[in-house]
């Protein structure tokens, strides 16, 4: 077997485990609202949620486009497929610290900062446009439309039904949340198997075993798309909980309401904008303008407040470990 092969089936295997811990990192995404709300039983939240994303990253080509070819620059051979493999370590490696802790970090920034790190530690060519324009522009919008779309439907949602029985509103909304819930997954489908698919044709591209870096195989949706699947069947219950019951208290009209928002954002920017944004910041700063409705002291702002320091770090402390693992795989590629 040539080492380009060899090179290039580390890399995938690699992705593909890091595919799976974002399953199970951001599980939490599709599902802690419905579980909280007791709209949905755990497992079958889980199975639903694995389900959505294997459909949703059928939809995904525009983004993993945009991982696989617009973020950094690479030239073909072995030595290039050693950048790849450092910087998905690097994501793995902080996906683990965050799901640790509890801490709804984005396994998407860890992906895309760990592939930076690795590629200016191996003085290769980082696409800053790129990087300006499809992450941190959409990493910063993306988390303030969450809030304020969370709060305005909140808002449209308590006053369509200010009238109705507080019990059988609640026996609704929970019904309402399992289609909810469902758009939620597949949009989750759309962004992060996608970035797997990005990483897996930059690896087959750099390898020299495509001529594109835009083309996608179909393998590449289907593996990705099961392994997505399976890692969130696995279940990340440490963040779990953080986003079901410790950011606010969830009614299953407030869950509706978070999941029918994150959603949208995440349909709008997978099929009409091919962006690369987090669902782990969509679906939190949702919750948050939600919870803002009842009162400002009703969100919990210290977890808050933790919650929005490991997003900040997540990009910069990715890109670290990626630059440290280039560091000690490079003599091996």
């Amino acid at each position: 077997m040539n080492p380009e092969l060899i090179a290039v089936l580390a890399v995938i295997a690699v992705a593909l485990v890091f595919d799976y811990t974002n399953g199970f990192h951001d599980a939490a995404n599709a599902i802690a609202t419905s579980v909280s709300t007791r709209a949905l039983t755990p497992r079958v939240a889980l199975g639903m949620a694995a389900v959505g994303n294997f459909v949703g990253a059928h939809f995904g080509a525009d983004v993993a486009k945009t991982v696989g070819s617009g973020l950094v620059e690479l030239p073909t051979g072995v030595a290039s497929l050693g950048i790849v493999f450092a910087g998905v370590i690097g994501a793995i490696t902080w996906n683990l610290i965050t799901w640790y802790f509890g801490l709804p970090s984005s396994s998407s920034h860890a992906l895309i900062g760990g592939l930076v790190g690795a590629t200016l530690a191996s003085s290769h060519t980082v696409l800053w446009k790129g990087i300006g324009e499809d992450v941190v522009l959409p990493m910063v919008l993306s988390p303030m439309v969450g809030f304020v779309l969370g709060y305005l439907v909140m808002i449209a949602v308590q006053w369509i039904f200010r009238k109705g029985q507080p019990a059988r509103l609640n026996r609704g909304f929970r019904w309402a949340q399992t289609a909810s819930a469902a758009a939620m997954s597949i949009g989750h489908g759309m962004q992060d198997a996608a970035k797997t698919i990005g990483i897996v044709v930059l690896a087959l591209y750099v390898g020299g075993y495509q001529r594109s870096p835009e083309h996608i195989p179909e393998w590449a949706f289907w593996t990705s798309a099961t392994v997505l699947a399976l890692g969130t069947y696995a279940g990340g219950w440490r963040i779990i909980r953080t986003l079901g019951r410790k950011i606010i208290d969830l009614r299953p009209p407030e869950g509706f309401a978070a999941e029918t928002v994150a959603s949208g954002v995440l349909y709008f920017n997978a099929l009409a904008l091919g962006a690369p944004i987090s669902t782990t910041h969509t679906i939190t700063s949702a919750i948050m303008g939600v919870g803002a409705t009842k009162r400002l002291s009703a969100v919990r702002w210290g977890v808050a407040g933790n919650i929005v320091g490991a997003w900040i770090l997540t990009f910069p402390a990715a890109g670290s470990i990626g630059a440290i693992m280039y560091l000690l795989v490079s003599p091996l590629f």
